[in-house]
């Protein structure tokens, strides 16, 4: 008699083969990195591409003429090395650039900074009259550089507006705001905190909008008058918004070139008000060493990297401590 052999039926037909491998190979699921690198391919990529090609790639090829003795009426390009960096450490004209790049960075971090807290205390109100005075503060920052610049030079002329008013309060001699370069550096700056004072007044009213009422109304509870309750409860919770102001004023100022350009054109006399983005592009396009001048833009890329990586760590230090 044939021998019958048995059919699996029930939930053991449905468990599948009994050794792994002896049937239809499953399809496996992608796993959580996967995943998340394939939709970071998807949202980020076309960002990522547009950041390489207009800002890596341009920052490369600088990298690779600051070690060149490039100058397009002067082929053929030919590989120098360091050498242009190790002359910029004795180029008296950088240095000078250098030294009036630091100063006027530090005047307008400063500046705008103290002040436009000043001011977003005092119109951190509600009421029509204060969101006008908002919108005063804040138009400058809508102007073009180049418009503020043509303007404030009308207005410190020698014979400006300033100037006159200064002789009818009985001033004699008058400063020459642009044209002395005792006075031309800190001219400079003042009207570059002047722009940037609107943008400083909006994030710390963002910053104030922010802070708690309850936190206000408990410490004068407790008897805090208006300055201890802005030492212990409004200026640490402003951590973040010094840290906005502090960077984007500090980039900002380092890299000043259309102010000078349009104010004093690098004078009066010899370098006086002359940035190191002035003497790049003053280098690069007009005597048209571009070798020396990609290398004084890697410098000042790489210093500006190097300072903005040590406010923002002491900044956001501060803020976790609080």
């Amino acid at each position: 008699m044939p021998v019958r052999t048995a059919t699996p039926s029930g939930p053991a037909a449905v468990r599948g083969p009994a050794f792994p491998g002896s049937g239809p190979r499953r399809r496996r699921r992608r796993g959580p990195a996967r995943a998340g690198l394939a939709h970071f391919a998807g949202f980020a990529a076309p960002g990522v591409l547009v950041y390489a090609c207009f800002v890596l790639a341009p920052i490369a090829v600088s990298l690779g003429y600051s070690l060149t003795n490039a100058n397009p009426f002067n082929p053929p390009i030919r590989y120098v090395g360091p050498q242009n960096y190790w002359m910029l450490v004795r180029d008296e004209q950088f240095l000078t650039a250098l030294r009036v790049t630091t100063i006027l960075t530090v005047i307008v971090v400063i500046v705008p900074n103290l002040l436009g807290l000043l001011v977003a205390l005092l119109l951190d109100r509600s009421g029509k009259l204060y969101n006008a005075m908002r919108s005063v503060f804040f138009t400058p920052m809508i102007l073009s550089s180049v418009v503020v610049s043509v303007v404030w030079t009308r207005l410190l002329d020698t014979d400006g507006p300033l100037n006159r008013a200064l002789r009818a309060l009985g001033v004699d001699h008058p400063p020459n705001w642009l044209s002395d370069p005792a006075y031309a550096p800190y001219s400079v700056a003042s009207i570059i905190s002047w722009q940037m004072l609107g943008f400083c007044v909006v994030v710390y009213l963002a910053g104030l909008q922010g802070i708690p009422v309850e936190l206000q109304e408990a410490s004068a509870i407790d008897g805090a008058g208006a300055f201890h309750r802005f030492r212990a409860v409004t200026w640490p919770l402003l951590a973040g918004s010094l840290t906005i102001n502090t960077v984007v004023l500090l980039i900002s100022a380092f890299k000043t070139y259309d102010y000078i350009k349009v104010i004093t054109n690098g004078g009066p006399g010899a370098g006086t008000t002359a940035t190191i983005a002035f003497n790049v592009l003053q280098t690069g396009f007009d005597a048209n060493h571009v070798g020396y001048a990609s290398a004084m833009a890697i410098t000042m890329l790489a210093i500006v990297c190097v300072t903005t990586a040590v406010a923002l760590r002491i900044l956001r230090r501060r803020e976790i401590e609080l």
